[in-house]
């Protein structure tokens, strides 16, 4: 009996270890990812598709894609994955994870960079490196029009003006 427990304790502590989450936490996720996936072994999109509290996340589709995104999971490839673990599970909800208290200053820098880059990922819809006008039209008008008292014109009036903004300083600089 031993042996099987220490099969998942192990485990355990090793995605404690990789994602700054501690083995209570994990163990709640697990009984999360297990909830979501109806106990089977695997997560794909419909799962999460059905959790309420993404329901009116007017970035919806970009958080779900995320998951699924081999870019997020440590991965030098691109490209999307049609299901994932508990591990790849895990490592995905780690980027949301604030950093500990009194994070050494080399370790927050890292923290922040990897964050960056998830949020870059998260974005650039087309996995080729770089995020386009388009793709950074999609991201505010839907941050934006989810707001009930701006309509979808006005958002991309906005969009194009802070696009506008960012030639300039780019340009000027």
């Amino acid at each position: 009996m031993g042996t099987s427990q220490s099969g998942p304790v192990h485990r355990f502590q090793d995605l404690a270890h990789k994602t700054g989450f501690s083995i209570e936490e994990i163990k709640t996720l697990n009984t999360r990812f297990l909830y979501l996936t109806q106990d089977e072994d695997t997560l794909r999109r419909e799962h999460l598709a059905n959790v309420s509290d993404l329901a009116l996340n007017p970035i919806r589709r970009q958080i779900i894609e995320a998951f699924f995104d081999k870019r997020n999971m440590g991965e030098k490839e691109r490209g999307c994955l049609q299901e994932i673990g508990f591990e790849e599970f895990v490592t995905v909800l780690s980027f949301f994870r604030p950093p500990k208290p009194h994070t050494a200053d080399e370790e927050m820098k890292n923290i922040k960079k990897e964050k960056l880059r998830f949020l870059f990922n998260m974005h650039d819809t087309d996995n080729d490196g770089i995020i386009t006008l388009d793709e950074y039209r999609c991201v505010v008008e839907e941050l934006l029009s989810s707001y009930e008292i701006i309509g979808a014109e006005t958002a991309k009036a906005i969009t194009d003006a802070a696009m506008l903004e960012v030639a300039n300083v780019t340009v000027g600089s």
